[in-house]
């Protein structure tokens, strides 16, 4: 990988590139050849992230009202995944992002089967609650076909859109990369999974409140979070001294599976 170096008018330096920007001003550059280096906050920023994911699945079965919103039960929690997802493309980049993507949905897709498996046993004798089992656990192929595609695209849209709208904004105005990056990410998402899950099982009526209920509840949500968010990113590249540019991001590289795990042969990171 070629890298280039300038310096600020700050003294910072920055490396365009697929670029870690230092943002101490510390001029001790370490080489890595391999695919990371030591991230103090990354994993725990990937456990949240696929727990609130799997959480928020189990919780979607079930439909609910809240004032004249109607969403399934997933959605409270389910736009903190956007947020974290904003969070790991902003400080850490897209590939890392997407390597965490990747990861959440072979999580969700085995939290799927294993539900599914474990409801098609035969239950032991004196334990009778197999049919509320099902009903609650007992995903449909149809939802658990839903619930993957969505994700699916809807997260390395939005993934893609911050990372993109990061360089036209050459890193300013955070505000504009993650709500807009939700705006794209969380409509895909919830017009994939509302139509997949449940056209034809809802009337129209009940489908479009939902679709409509489940957008402006999860984009309200990032919108709220957006100065924790801000806080947040701030820490996490003031610790971690790094801050990611994708200038070489492209559509090939998009949901790539293989360069999402391959290793760099050479990368500057300070620390």
């Amino acid at each position: 990988m070629k890298i280039k170096m300038q310096k600020n008018r700050s003294g910072d330096n920055r490396v365009h590139g697929n670029e870690a920007v230092n943002i101490s001003g510390t001029e001790n550059i370490k080489h890595h050849t391999g695919y990371d280096k030591s991230f103090k906050y990354f994993d725990i920023i990937v456990g949240i992230f696929v727990a609130v994911l799997l959480t928020s699945n189990v919780a979607s079965t079930k439909i609910v009202q809240i004032w004249k919103f109607s969403f399934d039960g997933g959605t409270i929690l389910f736009p903190l995944s956007y947020i974290f997802g904003d969070i790991l493309t902003e400080v850490y980049g897209y590939r890392r992002s997407r390597r965490v993507i990747w990861i959440g949905f072979f999580s969700a897709f085995l939290l799927s089967l294993t539900l599914g498996l474990v409801g098609l046993l035969k239950p032991a004798a004196g334990w009778d609650y197999q049919e509320a089992y099902m009903r609650i656990l007992g995903q449909t192929p149809r939802i658990v076909t839903a619930s993957l595609i969505a994700y699916f695209a809807g997260e390395f849209s939005n993934s893609y859109v911050l990372a993109k709208m990061k360089i036209f904004t050459k890193g300013k105005w955070l505000f504009t990369r993650t709500i807009g990056s939700t705006i794209v990410g969380e409509g895909v998402d919830t017009l994939l999974f509302c139509l997949i899950a449940f056209y034809g099982v809802y009337s129209n009526q009940l489908l479009f409140y939902i679709v409509v209920s489940n957008y402006i509840f999860k984009v309200g949500v990032e919108a709220a979070f957006t100065p924790l968010t801000y806080k947040i990113v701030g820490f996490l590249k003031r610790e971690e001294k790094i801050d990611y540019f994708d200038t070489r991001l492209t559509l090939t590289r998009f949901v790539s599976l293989n360069s999402a795990f391959r290793k760099d042969s050479k990368l500057q990171i300070w620390g």
